[in-house]
């Protein structure tokens, strides 16, 4: 089985992460796509995130019935901060059956270079890539081990998201409506 892990804060997950990760399982080998929450990227800043509970439940509620996607706490248990090569190492010892793969912005191949032992994980895993608005070509884009998707652009962002409310903006129609509710509920990002 190949199972395709979206690596993300997802705060919050949206539309846009529900409809790459749809196309992936709709127009390429993928099987299964496991929404990997992430405690903590060591590329971003701690202090803006959710708690990683709550961000998990919010991907469980995105995700719903849907049996061929999974919201993942593997990296809950893992040291921290979190890299992914790390994390590859203990699914493939877990799951040694399973052929994963990693789905990834065009943004994030660009600076796909300053992950910890990158070459590694490019020689031993597929990377399904799909665009992001204003991201260059780069020569990561040539590897065979790239792929590139040809999934909708998808203008939106966590960060827009999270401005949004505290703005006190209706996003209603920009992440799932369990998880607008669950947000709303929570009153989280209002302040």
């Amino acid at each position: 089985m190949k199972v395709g892990l979206f690596f993300g804060s997802f705060n919050p997950i949206h539309v846009g992460h529900m409809v790459i990760a749809n196309h992936m399982l709709a127009y390429s080998d993928l099987d299964r796509i496991w929404f990997v929450v992430s405690p903590h990227n060591p590329l971003k800043e701690k202090n803006s995130l959710l708690h990683e509970r709550q961000r998990l439940e919010m991907v469980t509620l995105a995700i719903g019935d849907n049996n061929k996607m999974k919201a993942s706490n593997i990296e809950f248990k893992l040291p921290q901060p979190s890299f992914t090569v790390n994390t590859l190492a203990y699914l493939k010892e877990k799951h040694p059956n399973y052929d994963f793969a990693l789905i990834m912005g065009s943004d994030n191949l660009e600076g796909f270079h300053k992950w910890k032992n990158y070459e590694e994980i490019l020689k031993n895993y597929n990377l399904y890539v799909y665009p992001r608005p204003n991201s260059k070509e780069n020569e990561l884009q040539k590897n065979e081990n790239v792929k590139m998707i040809n999934a909708p652009l998808m203008e939106l962002s966590s960060t827009a998201i999270r401005n949004a409310v505290k703005e006190k903006k209706d996003v209603r129609y920009f992440v799932p409506a369990d998880v607008w509710e669950y947000m709303r509920e929570m009153h989280f990002y209002e302040k």
